[in-house]
């Protein structure tokens, strides 16, 4: 299976709490919500068209906590998600989690770069991460992930968990290289990016703009 990240963000990187105030008030954060005044019919389009091809999802525990508790509880069958999020393969990378309570979930255990790349190894066509950004960072510094799908709001909050944190003195080999393979604007003005991994990133010296590719 392909592993894609699937992950909403704010023009400065935030990923914390996109569906309401009281997603994710982790560290303190106070400002969750902020995609929600963006969502429009092409973003409605655009989402459900990418979870027609999953074959599993893949969550952290918080990611996992947070879903089992609510997408349980939307049963307007015109809703364009819930069926699918409700019924499809569930795995969760925890270390404390005993058993998951929303079927069917199977519980990865032991070290997550390992535990899913078996899982990959699977015939399928996507395993999707949604949400869980410190699990998608980990499985993309490892060279796992091979897409990843962003929804960009027009909105800077200056504070929260940001998708790709890093830190000082980034190694090569946790670097990623992305080609850019779909992009688009919606009326609302979220841009949805789509990427593919190449590797690790490129490096070179600007020496003028003679020989840069046309």
């Amino acid at each position: 299976m392909r592993l894609v990240l699937t992950e909403f963000v704010t023009l400065d990187g935030v990923s914390q709490g996109p569906g309401s105030p009281d997603e994710d008030t982790s560290d303190g954060f106070a400002l969750g919500g902020w995609l929600v005044p963006h969502l429009d019919a092409a973003f409605v389009r655009y989402t459900s068209d990418r979870l027609d091809l999953a074959d599993g999802l893949l969550l952290g525990r918080r990611t996992y906590e947070a879903f089992a508790r609510d997408w349980p509880k939307i049963t307007d069958p015109g809703d364009p998600f819930a069926e699918r999020m409700n019924t499809l393969p569930k795995y969760v990378v925890s270390s404390t989690l005993a058993e998951g309570a929303w079927d069917p979930t199977t519980v990865l255990r032991g070290d997550p770069v390992r535990t899913v790349a078996e899982l990959k190894a699977r015939p399928g066509r996507e395993l999707q991460i949604h949400g869980s950004a410190r699990l998608g960072d980990a499985l993309l510094s490892a060279g796992l992930v091979d897409a990843l799908r962003l929804v960009v709001a027009p909105t800077v909050l200056r504070t929260g968990r940001r998708l790709l944190a890093g830190g000082p003195g980034a190694r090569d080999d946790a670097t990623s290289a992305l080609r850019l393979v779909h992009h688009e604007a919606t009326p609302s003005g979220l841009l949805l990016l789509e990427y593919e991994t190449t590797g690790r990133a490129r490096r070179g010296t600007y020496a003028g703009v003679t020989g840069v590719p046309g």
